[in-house]
């Protein structure tokens, strides 16, 4: 009788080792699918973040912020940088308040009730601006030049502009 017992119980502990080890096999084989799965979704990212890191040095490309030449200009004559170019941004935006039709850059007038406003600026470098206007209905971009006389007066000159076509309905 005893032995009969000692052998039910090796039965068992061979049945139960069998399942844990069974158990612990499909784990492993489940872990070793979701780790594989990880390293290729890194590697596709990985992948998509050096194409996102690309597009936005190419986007970066015209922006006075990484314009050395154009940021070693303004430094060169004394300006400090940093406060050069929100002064000339809000020197833009501040023409957006203005006294009847004619806005004093954009050189459309509105064709609805509202106002032609300057809503986006672009630097691109020392000299050029690029800036996008509407009236809420009609929109447009001009492309112009800018220089800080020797009074320290910044000035404005209108190179090129355009408006969209109204959308057709």
């Amino acid at each position: 009788m005893k032995s009969r017992i000692f052998m039910y119980l090796f039965i068992f502990s061979v049945l139960l080792i069998v399942f844990q080890y069974a158990n612990s096999k499909n784990i492993l084989d489940s872990y070793e699918k979701d780790i594989k799965q990880l390293k290729d979704k890194l590697e596709k990212d990985k992948v998509e973040i050096e194409a996102l890191h690309d597009e936005n040095l190419e986007l970066m490309y015209f922006d006075i912020e990484t314009d050395e030449d154009a940021l070693s200009y303004f430094e060169n004559k004394g300006y400090d940088v940093e406060e050069l170019i929100p002064f000339i941004k809000d020197e833009i935006y501040k023409l957006n308040v203005y006294e009847g039709d004619d806005h004093p850059l954009v050189p459309y007038a509105s064709m609805t009730d509202g106002k032609i406003m300057i809503n986006k600026i672009k630097l691109l470098n020392h000299k050029w601006i690029i800036a996008d206007f509407s009236d809420g209905k009609y929109w447009g971009q001009i492309f112009m030049t800018y220089e800080i006389s020797e009074t320290e007066e910044l000035k404005f000159k209108v190179v090129e502009y355009f408006m969209y076509p109204p959308p057709s309905i």
